[in-house]
């Protein structure tokens, strides 16, 4: 998924870009809120970090301006914590709120959660033969029960999810086993292979020397 950063803190803007570059999101790093425009009018972008306090026009102004056009989740992000700052940035319709100095940890666990609420899973997916439904956890393959696992479903709606871009072993691991002990890395080639030979999903790309995506 793509997600804008318009942050006119260099040391800031570059370490976010980064870090969300490592854990496999395209990153657009801006300074002001014009050059942030001119990618939104340009490319499309799922989710926006905005500074507030930005040369130019604001990050408030450029929330407003977004909100004329689209309602991708947007998170504010700045060093003014004062309540009447933190409701004018709630009526102008962001989404979430972040002051700071702020963790990275806990800003890509704000964003995961903004992204998984705004771009809720369809329930019934399609795919040649296949039909998974993902609210019963089961998966047919040319109308018969093709024996996929909870655990594989679970993996391949990650993979939906992330449609497009590339995960790797460890983000899968922390993903479908969470607070568990999770096994070697080397299961996880054991559920993609089990997906593709029980579903015939030839879209499940192996990205050599990094991991997965879906394809479709």
């Amino acid at each position: 998924m793509n997600i804008l950063v318009v942050e006119d803190d260099a040391a800031i803007r570059e370490g976010v870009v980064e870090f969300l570059r490592e854990n496999s999101y395209q990153v657009f790093g801006v300074e002001t809120g014009e050059e942030g425009l001119k990618i939104l009018e340009s490319t499309e972008i799922h989710l926006a970090l905005l500074d507030i306090m930005l040369p130019g026009i604001s990050g408030i102004e450029v929330l407003k301006k977004i909100r004329t056009f689209s309602k991708l989740p947007v998170i504010m992000l700045t060093a003014v914590s004062d309540e009447k700052t933190q409701v004018d940035t709630f009526d102008q319709l962001a989404d979430d709120y972040i002051c700071k100095p702020f963790s990275l940890i806990l800003l890509l666990k704000r964003i995961e959660a903004l992204l998984r609420t705004h771009y809720k899973m369809q329930q019934i997916w399609e795919y040649q033969s296949a039909v998974v439904d993902f609210s019963a956890y089961t998966a047919a393959y040319e109308g018969k029960d093709a024996g996929v696992t909870p655990k594989e479903i679970k993996l391949l709606a990650y993979l939906l999810e992330n449609s497009g871009q590339v995960v790797n072993r460890r983000q899968i691991l922390e993903r479908l086993w969470e607070d568990e002990d999770g096994p070697y890395d080397r299961i996880v080639d054991v559920y993609i292979k089990n997906l593709r030979k029980k579903l015939h999903l030839d879209c499940i790309v192996t990205v050599k020397g990094v991991g997965y995506k879906l394809e479709v």
